[in-house]
């Protein structure tokens, strides 16, 4: 509760123009904006453009945050995925294409802290195999419908539970459970055709 409290409280001090709090807003929440964009983009530099476009968003609309109607957590992830929403009607036909160009060396430049920091631990031959699961299902995720992809990607990746889920994409509980279930099964099928064809 404590960090609810701590969320809400820079909220109102960002709204009330402390330049501060916007940057702790930024800090707490990059990651996690940056994460759903880019498994719903499958490009570094779309997520990276797409997290920018979030926080101008955010900070645009952050006067209409309302803390008793959602966490602030789940109204982020409304705002982010709404703009999602809107960048995929756009670039519908593009996608499959930029997925594929994007997906060589730029991605080695564009690894996160987190990941060059976890240099020292694994071996190579481990870090290559973690990287290509990685990519498998970063690749079958693209395959779902946006429906059941963006449902299973704050239902397993970003650890949001069913209400907030249902909240964010303003969808009864049981579409979302179904959704998740769907998008779950169509993605072990698509990843165990992916091992088949590998072995």
């Amino acid at each position: 509760m404590d960090d609810v409290q701590a969320m809400n409280g820079l909220v109102r001090r960002c709204v009330a123009g402390d330049a501060a709090a916007w940057e702790e807003i930024v800090r707490t929440m990059n990651r996690r904006i940056y994460n759903i964009c880019y498994r719903f983009a499958g490009s570094p530099t779309d997520a990276e453009d797409l997290t920018q476009e979030v926080f101008i968003k955010i900070y645009r609309t952050l006067g209409s945050f309302d803390s008793s109607k959602a966490g602030f957590n789940t109204w982020v992830t409304t705002v982010t995925r709404n703009l999602l929403v809107d960048h995929f009607r756009k670039t519908k036909n593009d996608r499959a294409t930029d997925s594929i160009d994007d997906s060589g060396s730029e991605d080695d430049e564009r690894q996160s802290l987190s990941q060059q920091l976890e240099d020292q631990g694994p071996s190579p031959d481990t870090q290559l195999e973690r990287r290509e699961t990685k990519e498998i299902v970063h690749s079958a995720l693209q395959k779902l419908s946006p429906e059941l992809r963006e449902a299973v990607i704050l239902r397993d990746l970003q650890d949001m539970d069913y209400r907030e889920i249902a909240v964010a994409l303003k969808v009864p509980e049981g579409t979302v459970k179904s959704r998740i279930n769907r998008g779950r099964a169509e993605l072990a099928r698509l990843l165990q055709r992916t091992y088949r064809q590998a072995t």
